[in-house]
Protein backbone atom coordinates (compact mmCIF):
# COMPACT_ATOMS: atom_id res chain seq x y z
CA UNK A 1 0.00 0.00 0.00
CA UNK A 2 0.88 3.46 -0.84
CA UNK A 3 0.69 6.67 1.97
CA UNK A 4 -1.74 8.97 0.63
CA UNK A 5 -0.45 12.20 0.44
CA UNK A 6 -2.92 15.19 2.11
CA UNK A 7 -0.78 18.15 0.89
CA UNK A 8 -0.26 19.62 -2.59
CA UNK A 9 3.27 19.23 -4.58
CA UNK A 10 4.36 23.00 -3.46
CA UNK A 11 6.51 23.27 -6.78
CA UNK A 12 3.63 22.30 -9.19
CA UNK A 13 0.67 24.43 -7.71
CA UNK A 14 2.65 26.70 -5.48
CA UNK A 15 1.40 28.02 -1.71
CA UNK A 16 -1.85 27.14 -1.08
CA UNK A 17 -4.57 30.06 0.47
CA UNK A 18 -4.21 28.80 3.93
CA UNK A 19 -0.25 29.04 4.13
CA UNK A 20 -0.01 33.26 2.55
CA UNK A 21 -3.21 33.82 5.37
CA UNK A 22 -0.77 32.20 7.97
CA UNK A 23 2.30 34.30 7.16
CA UNK A 24 0.25 37.44 6.92
CA UNK A 25 -1.35 36.93 10.37
CA UNK A 26 2.87 36.47 11.54
CA UNK A 27 3.64 39.15 9.90
CA UNK A 28 0.67 41.33 11.63
CA UNK A 29 1.07 40.22 15.27
CA UNK A 30 4.81 40.97 15.03
CA UNK A 31 3.69 44.45 13.78
CA UNK A 32 1.13 44.64 16.57
CA UNK A 33 3.79 43.54 19.52
CA UNK A 34 6.97 45.56 18.35
CA UNK A 35 3.88 48.65 18.67
CA UNK A 36 2.66 47.65 22.09
CA UNK A 37 5.98 47.06 23.31
CA UNK A 38 7.31 50.52 22.45
CA UNK A 39 3.50 52.01 23.46
CA UNK A 40 4.84 51.28 26.24
CA UNK A 41 8.24 52.09 26.98
CA UNK A 42 6.94 55.63 25.83
CA UNK A 43 4.71 55.68 28.57
CA UNK A 44 6.69 54.38 30.97
CA UNK A 45 9.65 56.74 30.00
CA UNK A 46 7.28 59.89 30.01
CA UNK A 47 6.17 58.89 33.39
CA UNK A 48 9.58 58.36 34.83
CA UNK A 49 10.82 61.50 33.13
CA UNK A 50 8.25 63.39 34.60
CA UNK A 51 8.58 62.79 38.26
CA UNK A 52 10.03 65.81 39.50
CA UNK A 53 9.95 64.80 43.27
CA UNK A 54 10.14 61.45 44.76
CA UNK A 55 10.23 61.06 48.35
CA UNK A 56 11.02 57.95 50.85
CA UNK A 57 9.61 57.52 54.52
CA UNK A 58 12.61 56.93 56.33
CA UNK A 59 10.92 56.22 59.80
CA UNK A 60 7.84 56.78 61.87
CA UNK A 61 7.16 57.23 65.68
CA UNK A 62 3.90 56.88 67.46
CA UNK A 63 4.39 60.09 69.98
CA UNK A 64 0.73 59.78 71.29
CA UNK A 65 -2.83 58.80 70.77
CA UNK A 66 -3.18 61.99 68.86
CA UNK A 67 0.29 62.30 66.59
CA UNK A 68 2.92 60.29 64.66
CA UNK A 69 6.09 61.83 63.61
CA UNK A 70 7.21 61.24 60.05
CA UNK A 71 10.95 61.67 58.68
CA UNK A 72 10.73 62.39 54.89
CA UNK A 73 13.63 61.75 52.40
CA UNK A 74 12.47 63.65 49.46
CA UNK A 75 14.41 64.22 46.33
CA UNK A 76 13.49 66.66 43.56
CA UNK A 77 14.76 68.93 40.84
CA UNK A 78 16.37 72.04 41.57
CA UNK A 79 13.89 74.47 41.00
CA UNK A 80 10.98 71.94 41.84
CA UNK A 81 8.20 72.48 44.25
CA UNK A 82 5.12 70.90 45.33
CA UNK A 83 3.91 68.66 47.36
CA UNK A 84 3.68 65.02 49.40
CA UNK A 85 1.28 63.50 51.42
CA UNK A 86 1.49 61.10 54.02
CA UNK A 87 -1.34 59.30 56.05
CA UNK A 88 -1.84 57.34 59.23
CA UNK A 89 -3.81 54.20 59.57
CA UNK A 90 -5.30 52.57 62.77
CA UNK A 91 -4.97 48.95 63.66
CA UNK A 92 -7.38 47.96 62.03
CA UNK A 93 -6.68 49.71 58.85
CA UNK A 94 -8.93 52.54 58.76
CA UNK A 95 -6.90 56.36 57.75
CA UNK A 96 -6.79 58.30 60.85
CA UNK A 97 -4.38 61.35 60.04
CA UNK A 98 -3.17 62.29 56.48
CA UNK A 99 -1.27 65.81 55.77
CA UNK A 100 0.01 67.17 52.79
CA UNK A 101 3.63 68.51 53.30
CA UNK A 102 4.54 70.74 51.01
CA UNK A 103 7.92 71.27 49.52
CA UNK A 104 8.90 74.43 48.38
CA UNK A 105 13.06 74.75 49.28
CA UNK A 106 14.51 75.91 46.07
CA UNK A 107 18.27 75.57 44.96
CA UNK A 108 18.19 72.15 47.37
CA UNK A 109 18.00 68.62 45.53
CA UNK A 110 17.73 66.33 48.96
CA UNK A 111 15.57 67.66 51.92
CA UNK A 112 15.44 65.22 54.96
CA UNK A 113 12.16 66.53 57.18
CA UNK A 114 10.14 64.89 59.91
CA UNK A 115 6.58 66.21 60.12
CA UNK A 116 3.70 65.73 62.55
CA UNK A 117 0.40 63.81 61.13
CA UNK A 118 -2.58 64.56 64.09
CA UNK A 119 -4.39 61.67 63.88
CA UNK A 120 -8.29 61.73 65.02
CA UNK A 121 -7.06 58.09 67.20
CA UNK A 122 -4.31 56.14 67.85
CA UNK A 123 -2.53 55.52 64.37
CA UNK A 124 -0.44 52.88 64.06
CA UNK A 125 1.22 53.05 61.20
CA UNK A 126 2.37 55.58 58.70
CA UNK A 127 2.84 55.95 55.12
CA UNK A 128 3.76 58.11 52.08
CA UNK A 129 0.50 58.47 49.54
CA UNK A 130 2.42 60.12 47.08
CA UNK A 131 4.19 63.08 45.92
CA UNK A 132 2.90 65.38 43.08
CA UNK A 133 5.05 68.26 41.58
CA UNK A 134 3.43 72.08 40.63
Amino acid sequence: MSGVREQRPEARYGRSADQRSDRKLKILGAVLGVGFVGMVGWFGYDYIAEQKISAELIKFDVTSDSEVQVHLEIRKDADATGTCTVRSRSADGAEVGRLDVPVEARGERRIDQVVKIRTLAKGTTAELVQCSGG
